[in-house]
């Protein structure tokens, strides 16, 4: 993955991922699966970066207070006031097998909205959206403004986000292009991002 490989390799990161099942666990229990994962890998100093759902799983761990973090966190394209694409698709017969279990709970039915916010109090949050609009999610969704083709730029606020950014790319090119890497990079370092 490109992000990964700016993050080590040009700015020094030590770089860990952690893959969760979305399908079968729900939002809650991915968030301690994350926390485990902190605990068993000594990463209580680490910072965050987590993209779409991985987003709203890093800030639902922190919310849950099951595992804390010395440093910032990062959220790419993480719906975290909703997702008008998973709203859709779950009154869909098909919704359900193709979501999982963790979007279901966590961006369809309690948006992140709603227990995020105390994350952003303790943890200094950035957040970083796209407005290309090319991916799966304009085919189910109608959206009104800017978006990456999944994620609304107006669903990716947080209240009290230290900082937000929106850049030219799509809900993908979040993680498969340079220039998101490099303001996550910014704001891990930092605190805010480039402009």
């Amino acid at each position: 993955m490109l992000l990964r490989r700016h993050l080590q390799n040009e700015y020094g990161f030590e770089v860990n991922i952690f893959n969760y099942r979305s399908l079968q666990r729900s939002l809650d229990e991915n968030a301690d699966a994350l926390a485990e994962f902190i605990r068993e890998n000594d990463l209580s100093e680490s910072h965050l970066v987590g993209h779409s759902l991985g987003g709203i799983i890093m800030l639902r761990m922190l919310a849950n207070e099951s595992a804390s973090i010395a440093g910032r966190v990062v959220c790419m394209g993480a719906p975290v006031r909703g997702s008008r694409t998973a709203g859709v698709l779950n009154t869909t017969e098909w919704g359900d097998a193709v979501l999982g279990r963790s979007v279901t709970s966590g961006i369809v039915k309690n948006t992140a909205s709603e227990w995020a916010g105390d994350v952003s109090r303790k943890y200094e949050v950035g957040v970083i959206a796209g407005d290309a609009p090319y991916g799966v999610g304009q085919f189910f969704a109608r959206f009104d403004g800017p978006n990456d083709g999944t994620v609304a730029v107006d669903e990716t606020h947080l209240e009290g986000q230290k900082d937000h950014i929106v850049l030219r790319t799509s809900h993908k090119g979040l993680v498969f292009t340079r220039a998101p890497a490099d303001q996550a990079a910014a704001f891990l370092k930092r605190g805010e991002f480039l402009r």
